[in-house]
């Protein structure tokens, strides 16, 4: 899914991997500590904190194993064990971090999320939390054969491609989408509007192209709507924006998006269903802006 990344880092991550129980679906590696950012020095992303994901089928038991081999890594919650710490992880986005953990000389943090959490966030964006990292290029490290997991990673890559076309106008540049794809789990987060660097998404997509292009060459090569020259670096789209064009990319959006979207649109009382209410966006001259606030 992403191309391998900064010196040696295969085996870095693989080393740190191996610290904890390998009862993994998926484990991957992101941000700053995985890939370069646009202003960072040569050496920034070697002392950055490494950030991981672990999808587990099982949290209790991955939780009760991990509390046997790695119990400094908890806060005070390790004292109420493994069932607890799991209950606490299904709030929220579905996932438990621990952070600032010293490991083979880096510091990390890694998340922890039940397989089936993490493929309810693919397929039906309910947070978008773990499903937009997974928008961005990241490093897998390891995954196994659940076919359902592979379907939603793909699935959810798909949806992010069109709520992009949605909010891009007619015609657009490859680097156009890839900003638009990467600044989606963006778009709802406080953080980019109080304190945190506006130009994140940018940093993020220039210098990492290719690896975006690896992550989205199959999926925009299938695209009847885009004339992907791949040889040539160059994405010719010509998006359909008629209504009827515009609906049929409504109704192909994650269920969550589309019930935000109608929540924006009907007012409470009227009750209409989601069909008619995306019908009447896919009018709107503004439904690029509808698709974002939602």
């Amino acid at each position: 899914m992403a191309l391998p990344v900064l010196s040696s880092s295969g085996v870095k991550f693989r080393r740190v991997l191996a610290h904890f129980p390998q009862e993994l679906s998926l484990a991957f590696a992101y941000g700053s500590g995985v890939f370069r950012q646009a202003g960072a020095s040569a050496g920034h992303g070697e002392n950055n904190m490494l950030d991981f994901v672990f999808a587990v089928d099982d949290s209790v038991t991955w939780h009760m194993m991990n509390l046997l081999k790695n119990r400094s890594h908890y806060s005070f919650l390790k004292v109420f064990g493994p069932k607890q710490i799991s209950s606490i992880q299904s709030y929220g986005a579905g996932i438990y971090y621990n952070t600032l953990v010293p490991c083979n000389g880096r510091m990390i943090k890694y998340g922890v999320i039940s397989t089936d959490t993490l493929i309810d966030d693919l397929l039906h964006w309910k947070t978008l939390y773990v499903a937009g990292r997974l928008q961005k290029p990241v490093k897998i490290l390891t995954q196994n054969e659940n076919s359902k997991l592979q379907a939603a990673l793909v699935s959810n890559l798909k949806s992010a491609v069109t709520a992009a076309f949605l909010m891009l106008p007619e015609s657009f540049s490859e680097e156009d989408l890839y900003m638009q794809i990467a600044g989606l789990s963006y778009s709802g987060d406080f953080r980019m509007v109080i304190g945190e660097d506006r130009s994140k998404v940018q940093n993020i997509v220039k210098p990492n192209v290719p690896h975006f292009q690896k992550l989205y060459s199959n999926i925009l090569q299938d695209c009847p709507q885009v004339v992907y020259k791949h040889h040539l670096g160059r994405l010719e789209a010509s998006i359909d924006k008629s209504p009827e064009g515009q609906f049929t990319q409504l109704m192909a959006l994650p269920r969550t998006l589309q019930q935000k979207i109608t929540s924006l649109v009907d007012p409470p009382g009227k009750n209409r269903d989601v069909e008619e209410i995306l019908l009447q966006v896919a009018h709107d001259p503004d439904c690029g802006f509808v698709v974002h606030q939602g």
